[in-house]
């Protein structure tokens, strides 16, 4: 069995610096501390969670509330975060609020009652997760007050728009899902910040924002903004239906990367976060913290990357005065 001896030879530093590396704990640099979890997941080391708990008295457990595991986001993140929580030692056990805020409250509380170290939480839409008697985290939005470590929506949403009015687009239908998610008002501020003076977009929300888009089109909209890969979807069928092309009629774009953003045809122009870094972040700051260590309390933003494929193109109206 590879021990914490065999990692610290292997690589030749201490014991005590595989440990720290390993717990997240001392000053170890980050580039050494990953180079050791590198190489102690490689050696397939695995540390005794019970002999830990008797002595530290903490479980190395940590708990993480999703808000809903049916929207294809959220696993990939829970599953990212688990990875990186291994990496460190750590397991996570996983609960779904079920997009309910007394769930949200609910789950808290059994998580906590099972005698987990720390709680990481991406809350339900709207709503503000109670202060637990563990150190706690909450990925959200960079407007959300608790927020700890979170992508940059406003940024994503500025990507997005920027890449539209670059294609010469000046009319544009904004469709969101749901005007109470802080995530997507930040997608949409991002968004209209970052068109010209000259640009005209509207904003519709859920089912009637989707059933207006054909009269939106019809009126001179050349392109559809989405808040989310699932509304893109919904979209691009309910411009289907209404006879109209992709991107020949309108270009459409969604945000977060999904599976089905190149399952569509066209694949669809979206907007990805770096999930990765946010997991490293928030699994970073909720170790400190149980750790009682200084550490860095301000909010984290992490930027997203616009993708570019073939839902988008220039406008209509351009391609009918070209030669």
């Amino acid at each position: 069995m590879v021990s914490i001896k065999h990692i610290a030879k292997d690589l030749g530093v201490s014991a005590a610096t595989v440990s720290y590396a390993l717990s997240g704990k001392g000053r170890v640099s980050r580039a050494l501390a990953e180079r050791i979890r590198a190489r102690a997941e490689d050696l397939g080391y695995r540390p005794s969670v019970a002999a830990r708990a008797l002595k530290t008295g903490r479980s190395g457990i940590l708990g993480l509330v999703m808000p809903d595991l049916t929207n294809p986001l959220f696993p990939r993140m829970a599953q990212t975060l688990a990875t990186v929580a291994d990496s460190r030692g750590l397991g996570i056990l996983i609960a779904d609020s079920r997009g309910r805020a007394d769930e949200q409250s609910e789950a808290l509380r059994r998580l906590v009652g099972r005698g987990v170290d720390g709680v990481l939480v991406i809350p339900r839409k709207g709503s503000v997760p109670e202060p637990q008697p563990v150190p706690m985290i909450v990925i959200n939005t960079a407007s959300d007050p608790g927020s700890a470590v979170s992508a940059d929506h406003a940024g994503g949403g500025a990507l997005v728009a920027g890449h539209l009015a670059a294609l010469g687009h000046r009319r544009i239908a904004i469709i969101g899902g749901d005007p109470v998610s802080e995530v997507q008002r930040d997608r949409i501020a991002g968004m209209v910040a970052a068109l010209p003076p000259d640009a005209d977009a509207q904003t519709g929300w859920g089912d009637a924002g989707i059933a207006a888009l054909a009269e939106r089109v019809a009126a001179g909209a050349t392109a559809v903004m989405t808040t989310s890969d699932l509304l893109a979807l919904r979209a691009h069928s309910e411009l289907r239906r209404a006879g109209l092309n992709v991107p020949g009629d309108v270009s459409l774009t969604g945000f977060d990367d999904l599976p089905l953003a190149t399952a569509m045809h066209p694949s669809l122009t979206t907007v990805a976060q770096d999930v990765r870094t946010i997991a490293e972040h928030a699994i970073e700051m909720i170790t400190a913290r149980i750790a009682g260590e200084p550490g860095e309390d301000c909010p984290r933003t992490v930027p997203m990357r616009l993708i570019c494929r073939e839902s988008t193109s220039t406008p209509r109206t351009n391609k009918e005065v070209q030669p």
